[in-house]
């Protein structure tokens, strides 16, 4: 793992890479964004109003949903059959006006060799809505969501091998960008190069505590906090 990796770690590492994978949700954008906190309540108010509690008993059982079975739709689906349509609708119906284009970050994915992809635990819709308002649709060939998953989140392998098979990747051929740690671990295993996309020093963090690690992991290559910097010296050390 490097922090601030050298030209010829870059080089070594991402020289063979033709598929460039990413996460959507804080990933993307940053991570003192608005959107994620509005997802987490628009979760806490479904919850609620499913279960009849109030605001503190409802997160207290979304975070343990999650925190069990990897999304709390899923913890929804295995112990309570709920529509996971209704779900994903309801919870991504927010304002993403805050977010600006990153016109750093654009020219970073354009100019990667090779195909782009999105691959994330939202929905299709909300994955479309969120690059429509960065500026950056058009430079994904599609994106691979947690319905085509069949509802199985990251960082359950089956859906990387799904992914992999649904998309043509090659994943020795392949780099990962992703704000969670534990979801690196099944493309590092499959070869793919991995990088953790993290806040800055002092930025806001949205993730959980226990999604924070005290030690970077050795399933992770590199790491960042300047998704679109990052970029840009992969393609200067490839060139």
């Amino acid at each position: 793992m490097n922090e601030t990796a050298g030209r010829l770690d870059l080089a070594t590492r991402f020289a063979a890479v033709d598929t460039w994978v990413f996460d959507l949700d804080n990933t993307l954008y940053p991570s003192n964004a608005d959107l994620w906190p509005r997802i987490d309540d628009r979760i806490t108010l479904f919850i609620g109003d499913f279960f009849g509690l109030d605001a503190q008993s409802s997160r207290a059982l979304q975070k343990y949903y999650y925190r069990r079975h990897g999304t709390t739709l899923n913890g929804l689906i295995e112990e309570h059959a709920i529509d996971p349509h209704e779900f994903l609708a309801f919870v991504h119906d927010i304002d993403r006006s805050s977010l600006k284009p990153n016109q750093a970050l654009a020219a970073g994915i354009l100019e990667l060799p090779g195909r782009k992809l999105i691959l994330t635990n939202g929905s299709r819709e909300h994955a479309i809505r969120t690059v429509e308002q960065l500026g950056i649709r058009h430079l994904f060939e599609d994106i691979f969501d947690i319905v085509s998953a069949d509802l199985l989140p990251k960082p359950v392998e089956a859906t990387y091998l799904k992914f992999f098979r649904t998309h043509g990747v090659d994943p020795s051929r392949a780099a990962m960008f992703e704000d969670i740690v534990h979801n690196l671990e099944a493309p590092h295993k499959h070869g793919m190069v991995t990088t953790l996309v993290k806040p800055p020093e002092g930025q806001v963090d949205h993730r959980e505590p226990w999604e924070i690690p005290g030690d970077i992991p050795g399933h992770v290559d590199f790491v960042t906090h300047d998704l679109g910097a990052f970029l840009q010296s992969i393609l200067a050390a490839i060139r």
